[in-house]
């Protein structure tokens, strides 16, 4: 019976982490786009009560005969300030085929599996020491991914924390209940 309780805390804690911490991400990116959203309108507000920001910028579109000489000059640009696209200057090298867009920290999931799996195992055993030997090898494997990338890194402490919280969790609640 205990094999079973063990199994089942070990499914439990591997694959049914998953929803738990996309929920998490979820929460954090909410939190994140509300904290962004509140600085737009302070920034918004201080520059409506600052008088220095009243700017007035000559909109020369208005003139039928000026948009032709630009035109004709190519030249012409549009009312965001963007010139059109052309080709690039002789002494730029043109840009070769578009590389791929990297993944940031592929395998994640894979890896977190494992991770849950390693610390609910490690704490049913009775070996939570090992928990620091899981955590020092994944740090190490993604140490230069996340020494590169901030949001990554973020990323990284929150979906470790999260998956180890649930790991733990479930394997303390296990071993509570059913493994005396």
């Amino acid at each position: 019976m205990t094999a079973l309780w063990v199994a089942l805390a070990l499914v439990v804690a591997g694959f049914a982490g998953w929803p738990v911490i996309a929920l998490v991400f979820k929460l954090a990116r909410t939190i994140d786009e509300r904290a962004d959203a509140a600085k737009a309108a302070e920034a918004a507000d201080r520059a409506d009560e600052d008088p220095a920001a009243d700017v007035t910028v000559d909109d020369f579109s208005l003139s039928p005969a000026r948009d032709a000489a630009d035109s004709a000059a190519g030249q012409a640009v549009d009312s965001e300030l963007t010139a059109p696209a052309g080709p690039p200057a002789s002494d730029v090298p043109a840009a070769g085929p578009a590389l791929p867009t990297q993944r940031i920290l592929r395998g994640g999931a894979i890896i977190g599996v494992l991770e849950r799996l390693g610390v609910c195992l490690a704490i049913l055993t009775g070996q939570p020491v090992a928990i620091a030997y899981i955590v020092a090898i994944k740090g190490l494997g993604r140490f230069a991914e996340l020494k590169e990338t901030p949001v990554a890194a973020e990323r990284f402490i929150i979906g470790t924390l999260t998956s180890m919280l649930w790991a733990a969790g479930t394997a303390a609640a296990v071993k509570v209940l059913f493994l005396h």
